[in-house]
């Protein structure tokens, strides 16, 4: 049997040997060959390899997905879902070694939904607690943000045409480095 390993960080300080190694002497004890397919990626909406992987699985190119976690695929409980969803219509086994959970069972169905309820919870109470922290901040009075271009006003020279209906001084746009 080929499998797929789908290990995955968020952040590029992060370590992905701590997901690959495990999984790689998983699959060596099942006596399963695999290809290692690796993602450093801290945005959601764009993870090249996971899309192309998935759409791989899709076509049958291997038999099994092995992930560390579910969360590791998935960065919300629908795409979480409809993904499992669609590889167990084609029949691609897929196994979480840390929830050590095999989809080929009901109870394994079932308890992936659990854990895939409280991956989502996990999120949305981080995101809920996220949005306070800047309510907070912004109530206190505190910028947030990137902070804006510094401009620098010169009154304008006699005889200059006023631009904007501004009469008595002109904008230039500088760069902050350029004013200190």
């Amino acid at each position: 049997m080929k499998v797929a390993i789908y290990a995955r960080v968020s952040r590029t300080d992060q370590v992905l040997d701590n997901q690959i190694i495990p999984l790689k002497e998983y699959c060596k004890k099942m006596g399963w060959e695999y290809e290692v397919f690796q993602e450093k990626e801290s945005t959601r909406k764009t993870r090249p390899v996971q899309w192309d992987l998935y759409n791989r699985l899709l076509r049958k190119e291997f038999d099994g997905l092995v992930v560390y976690r579910f969360d590791r695929w998935a960065r919300s409980l629908k795409e979480l879902v409809e993904h499992v969803e669609r590889l167990i219509e084609k029949n691609v086994i897929i196994y979480s070694y840390s929830e050590n959970i095999d989809l080929g069972s009901s109870m394994g169905k079932a308890m992936f939904h659990i854990i895939a309820a409280m991956a989502q919870l996990e999120r949305d109470i981080i995101r809920e607690r996220t949005l306070a922290g800047l309510a907070r901040a912004r109530a206190q009075g505190k910028k947030l943000g990137r902070p804006r271009k510094k401009r620098k006003y010169e009154f304008k020279e006699e005889g200059e045409r006023s631009v904007g209906g501004v009469n008595d001084f002109k904008l230039n746009s500088k760069k902050s480095d350029d004013l200190k």
